[in-house]
């Protein structure tokens, strides 16, 4: 469950909100956010809000934490945080963290006590962060897949073990579609992609476009650019090829999860996660 703030169509804008939804809905699988954003909250409030989200469901809630503020400068005046906070994640993680293991000056129940796995969702800076704490890390697949591994590689080499983990975990999230044919899922992914470009040009987030839509728009230079840029973070294609794509990712990472997502229409959206299921060997025996 995702943190966005000002995003139509998006309902992440209280992802441990989303998360209790999501958790009473279903049975076993587990249910975490991706994530809650530290600096536009108190250490305090999010260890009780997660506290009750363990309480509630034992075992089945993970906390994912980031460190991006708003994306605009009103929804960061709005939130009551400026970029400067960014700054101080460490910090607060570090608070967060105290409210669970009991260390902290001030009791925090229900959270005191529980163990509620925590995963830092960052690139730079806050991969030092989850290495210097002993946490997961969960890192976006991107375009530049040199300056991931490098990131990855710095991640584990300064890896820390502590009460959180005895050794560096690497979730890597991505962009990935899949179809009956390479075509179909190319598709998919268009719609955020320009919904992408539209943000980094105008400062806001519009709805998402039907594929044909986007593909009509005659694109300015510096558009089509920034296009071609958030399309090649993108992975998609039909089963075979995507094997093939999935297969490559994980050996040069090794990673120990892939996060899969992506943001279309709902037909496409549950298609594409029915036939990645099945790359995985997974079958659907409810939640």
């Amino acid at each position: 469950m995702a943190e966005h703030h000002a995003v139509p169509g998006v309902a992440g804008s209280a992802p441990t909100v989303l998360a209790a939804a999501v958790a009473a809905a279903t049975r076993r699988i587990r249910v975490g956010t991706g994530g809650v954003m530290l600096p536009n909250h108190r250490p305090l409030v999010v260890a009780e809000q997660f506290g009750v989200l363990e309480a509630l469901f034992p075992g089945r809630i993970d906390m994912g934490l980031g460190r991006s503020v708003g994306f605009t400068a009103d929804v960061r005046r709005a939130l009551g945080a400026d970029k400067a906070d960014a700054d101080r994640f460490g910090e607060r993680l570090t608070e967060l963290l105290a409210y669970f293991d009991g260390t902290a000056p001030l009791a925090a129940p229900p959270a005191t006590g529980l163990r509620v796995p925590a995963f830092v969702l960052a690139v730079g800076e806050g991969a030092a962060i989850a290495a210097a704490l002993g946490l997961p890390l969960v890192m976006a697949h991107l375009s530049d897949e040199d300056r991931m591994l490098a990131a990855i590689d710095r991640y584990r080499a300064e890896f820390t073990p502590g009460p959180h983990g005895d050794r560096p975990q690497l979730l890597l999230a991505v962009n990935a579609a899949v179809a009956a044919t390479a075509e179909e899922a190319a598709k998919l992914q268009v719609p955020e992609a320009w919904a992408t470009v539209y943000s980094r040009t105008r400062g806001v987030f519009p709805p998402l476009e039907a594929p044909h839509r986007v593909a009509a728009r005659q694109l300015t230079e510096r558009e089509q650019r920034l296009f071609d840029q958030a399309r090649a973070g993108q992975l998609h294609g039909d089963e075979r090829e995507m094997t093939e794509k999935l297969g490559r990712l994980i050996a040069r990472t090794d990673a120990d999860e892939l996060l899969l997502t992506f943001g279309d229409g709902l037909p496409g959206r549950f298609d594409s996660y029915r036939r990645l299921a099945r790359l995985a060997g997974l079958t659907s025996t409810g939640g």
